[in-house]
């Protein structure tokens, strides 16, 4: 596009926005569980076998104390990076903090060394003792009884995870496939990392629930599945569930065949306990998996069931989340090409219609050409006209801009996040608490819905100067592309119901302080809604540039049409050479377009085999 002078602003920011899509896009999978369920183990075997030996901790007991992601980033060494617990106690969420790396502790991985992986990994469990003050001051509940919070020791000291999130940088084939595994920790910790809760969570592709054979469904197993995993979604195909532990039934004392029986009778009762189907329920062995893996044994290995979840999570997601990607890709790239087309048509369009004039030319007198050149300059003067008018509608346009950028900026949130804050510091009562925050969110809606209507007006508008241009002279314009706020109007809904299952309930109102309860407001929901607006802004602004940068490079190319047209007759008036010259000119300048016409359908046929294949594997 640069080398044939077709690169504008519009189309260059469109196709360094898909690039940064398409290099940024990542499936992440969330592994969940409570304590001793053998998700750790889980983990060491699909990704960490090949390293010889356990990697991440999981004896008995809590192993994991942060949340901790797994991915590979070419871009870094293998290593972990690891987020000081202190920072709680700021107002600053993990996001923000995702910008400054010097607030990260770093450590390399040795990844020919099981032992000196183990000996790296092994800090994603790590504890320290602080005050009780210390440890509410970072947001952590104690509880005497250790039921709703942590229990502080025989000398009141609360011990709490050293870190507070951890990054595991690690080559392995499915992670550089853009799989991205979320470790989250037991019960209690998922519920102290709101950030965990309204944003990690909720932003997995997919989620791996973990149960264990030998306790079945429990309690509190319950309470993780329908608070923390059915709450943030209604995907139901996205939900994977293992029943890890099925080495508990090998005792020695049944056969084979009583043993998958039993399998099979509990896979059943966790799907009907969970309500999913059953063939999402997948009986595994952990433990064996990874021994048979670390200490080649076939027959073990299949005993122990791991290869059917490696097989969904490798043929499955990985295609699903493709399938995504091919579809965002397809239509932003065909925005692209469309646009690329419609401007080599109109060049293509205007260099033969001057062929023409030009070849009715051979052999006509004078008047001929002063006729031909009264008419051009009429053209010109009604191609004016229209630009007057064009200018006006861009004025409007640029009106109508303003006023969606003003609903979406960062300004309207701000000053909405002002007045909820004041609501919420001013309340006397639990209800004008609830209010205020559900006030936050009804005027979220309201500003997504209000700009939806004037993305419809300028959709209007400038499908109407289209259609105008294109009947009126000729320019080779489609519709414009469609915009919606439907994505944004669904991710605040999702987050309202985040927020209401983990913040608006009423034993959180009633147990925290006023002024605690509006920061942690303030330091979970607000900031996601800021997120979520600061992506519609930078969305509806690249949209804006995207449907006005074809018109306002057809109606340049038109103006240089009608300047060369003129331009011709003239010379042709004072040299009858120049019309034979001018003429192979046009004739060389079609072939050129003609090629460049040729070399676009050739892209776009690279780019649709290259889309075509990921979208029937998904399929």
């Amino acid at each position: 596009m640069e080398e044939n002078d077709l690169l504008d602003v519009g189309p260059q920011a469109q196709l360094e926005r898909l690039q940064q899509q398409l290099n940024a896009d990542r499936l992440a999978v969330a592994f969940v569980a409570e304590f001793s369920r053998g998700k750790s183990e889980l983990i060491n075997a699909i990704f960490f076998a090949d390293c010889g030996g356990r990697v991440l901790p999981s004896s008995a007991g809590r192993t994991t104390m942060c949340p901790t992601e797994l991915l590979f980033d070419p871009a870094k060494p293998p290593g972990i990076e690891l987020l000081p617990i202190d920072t709680r106690a700021s107002h600053m969420t993990l996001s923000e903090y995702r910008a400054h790396p010097r607030e990260w502790r770093s450590f390399p991985l040795d990844t020919g060394s099981a032992s000196a992986m183990q000996v790296a990994l092994s800090r994603v469990g790590e504890q320290r003792p602080v005050r009780r003050e210390e440890a509410l001051r970072m947001g952590f509940a104690v509880d005497p009884a250790g039921e709703s919070g942590l229990r502080p020791d025989s000398h009141g000291m609360v011990h709490v995870p050293r870190w507070r999130h951890a990054v595991i940088n690690f080559p392995h084939p499915l992670l550089q496939q853009g799989l991205v595994i979320l470790d989250t920790p037991g019960l209690n910790a998922i519920g102290m990392e709101p950030e965990l809760t309204l944003s990690l969570l909720p932003g997995a592709q997919a989620i791996v629930f973990i149960l264990a054979a030998d306790t079945g469904v429990t309690r509190t197993d319950l309470a993780v599945w329908h608070n923390y995993i059915v709450a943030n979604g209604d995907d139901a195909q996205a939900r994977i569930v293992v029943l890890n532990k099925i080495d508990g039934l090998w005792d020695g004392l049944r056969t084979q065949a009583e043993i998958d029986v039993e399998i099979g009778r509990q896979i059943d009762e966790c799907a009907r306990t969970l309500g999913v189907n059953r063939d999402r329920v997948f009986a595994v062995s952990a433990q064996k998996a990874l021994l048979a893996k670390v200490h080649p044994d076939a027959q073990l290995l299949e005993r122990s069931r791991i290869s059917r979840l490696e097989e969904v999570l490798s043929l499955e997601l990985l295609p699903a989340k493709r399938r995504l990607v091919t579809q965002d890709a397809r239509h932003d790239a065909g925005i692209i090409v469309r646009g690329v087309r419609e401007l080599l048509q109109a060049r293509h369009a205007g260099a033969a219609e001057q062929l023409a004039e030009l070849t009715r030319l051979r052999g006509k007198n004078r008047g001929v050409l002063e006729y031909l050149a009264r008419r051009t300059v009429s053209d010109q003067q009604e191609f004016d006209l229209a630009l007057r008018q064009y200018q006006a509608v861009r004025s409007v346009f640029s009106n109508l801009s303003n006023r969606l950028f003003r609903r979406l900026g960062p300004d309207a949130v701000r000053e909405e996040t002002r007045r909820t804050r004041e609501a919420m510091l001013s309340a006397t009562f639990s209800l004008g608490l609830r209010s205020a925050m559900s006030g936050y969110f009804q005027a979220l809606r309201e500003a997504l819905r209000a700009s939806s209507g004037e993305i419809d007006e300028i959709f209007q508008m400038l499908r109407a100067m289209y259609r105008r241009f294109a009947v009126e002279h000729g320019l080779k314009l489609g519709e414009p592309a469609p915009f919606s706020t439907a994505r944004y109007e669904k991710e605040i809904a999702r987050l309202e119901t985040a927020f209401n299952h983990h913040l608006n309930t009423v034993f959180r109102i009633l147990t925290m302080e006023k002024r605690a309860l509006t920061e942690k407001f303030f330091e979970t929901v607000v900031i996601q809604a800021r997120r979520i607006f600061s992506i519609a802004n930078r969305d509806a602004e690249a949209w804006l540039r995207g449907v006005m940068a074809p018109i306002e490079a057809q109606v340049r190319e038109h103006q240089h049409q009608l300047r060369r047209r003129l331009e011709n007759v003239r010379r042709i008036e004072v040299a009858a050479g120049t019309l034979e010259d001018r003429i192979g000119e046009l004739n060389g300048t079609l072939c050129g377009l003609d090629r460049q016409i040729a070399q676009l359908d050739g892209i776009e046929a690279e780019l649709r085999a290259a889309l075509e294949p990921a979208a029937q594997a998904a399929a």
